[in-house]
């Protein structure tokens, strides 16, 4: 089995419904796949780039797990890329580190899918993904999952449930690599 490194986005997990539930139900789909849940972690924002790198270097598939925030990945996210994805290690004449790995976007949003063109979003990570000689290797996507939807009656189970179909189809992906 190859080594799946799933880093959650999730600027509070304590304050997540679908995401919270898709990283249970990954846990418990790939019980040898290691989590890294950055709001725990860094909470201050201040990124231990070498900690990182090292569990990057132990993947062979990464997964990106988070909601969209303003269009793009939450800030703690884009923090943890800036510190961790430096010049000699996953780009550069030396930065060679994540070359072959496989990249897999893993996100929710509160808007229906339809609603906004997320490949426009994600150009960006995608090709961030190439420069550092990495494998995109697809997205797994579910809309109409808002936090405040939560307070609306029967709503709870229907956002549970898109995130128990999220995390069953990110694992068929992850399975295929």
């Amino acid at each position: 089995m190859k080594n799946i490194l799933i880093i959650s986005g999730h600027t509070d997990m304590d304050d997540s419904v679908a995401n919270k539930a898709i990283m249970g139900k990954l846990a418990e789909l790939l019980p040898e796949s290691k989590a890294v849940y950055l709001d725990q972690l860094y909470p201050d924002f201040k990124i231990d780039a070498k900690a990182e790198q090292e569990k990057l270097m132990w993947a062979d598939i990464i997964v990106l797990q988070f909601p969209v925030f303003w269009f793009s990945m939450p800030s703690l996210m884009h923090r943890w890329m800036e510190d961790t994805f430096l010049h000699g290690f996953s780009h550069g004449s030396d930065g060679n580190k994540l070359r072959g790995k496989k990249l897999v976007l893993s996100y929710t949003t509160g808007a229906p899918l339809e609603a906004l063109d997320f490949d426009a979003f994600f150009l960006s990570l995608k090709t961030a993904c190439g420069f550092c000689g990495m494998e995109y290797a697809g997205s797994i996507s579910t809309g109409a999952v808002s936090y405040s939807m939560r307070h609306e009656p029967g709503q709870m189970e229907t956002i549970l449930g898109k995130a128990e179909e999220h995390a069953r189809r990110a694992v068929e992906l992850i399975s295929k690599l």
